[in-house]
């Protein structure tokens, strides 16, 4: 199976910058989507940011200009680069893959989250 771990979040203060990593492992034939998702208690997880097929960008308008998503496929890493960061930024951050196995099944992975926090 797929294996996604999370790593960067962290404390940071309003205007600074964090970098969300995500690193897939596992069995992955190829990949059809990537991206990262925040939920906060009692909403539901929404999207960030992440890449359709075919490698066009998505992002919430909440952060563009200020978050930029990216990856190596090389390495099936993704990253989220956050910049200008505010306190309504705030939650936990999931990574997300999806694609197909090397037996050709689809998979849908999740990281295990990592608590982005911003202070005023």
């Amino acid at each position: 199976q797929v294996q996604l771990v999370e790593s960067g979040g962290g404390l940071v203060q309003a205007g600074g910058s964090l970098r969300l990593s995500c690193a897939a492992s596992g069995s992955i034939f190829s990949i059809n989507t990537m991206g990262w998702y925040r939920q906060t208690p009692g909403k539901q997880r929404n999207l960030v940011a992440a890449f359709a097929s075919g490698g066009s960008t998505n992002y919430a308008d909440s952060v563009k200009g200020r978050f930029a998503i990216s990856r190596d496929n090389g390495k099936n890493l993704v990253y989220l680069q956050m910049n200008s960061l505010k306190p309504e930024d705030t939650a936990v951050y999931y990574c997300n893959v999806v694609g197909r196995l090397r037996d050709r099944r689809e998979f849908v992975s999740w990281g295990q989250g990592t608590q982005v926090t911003v202070s005023s």
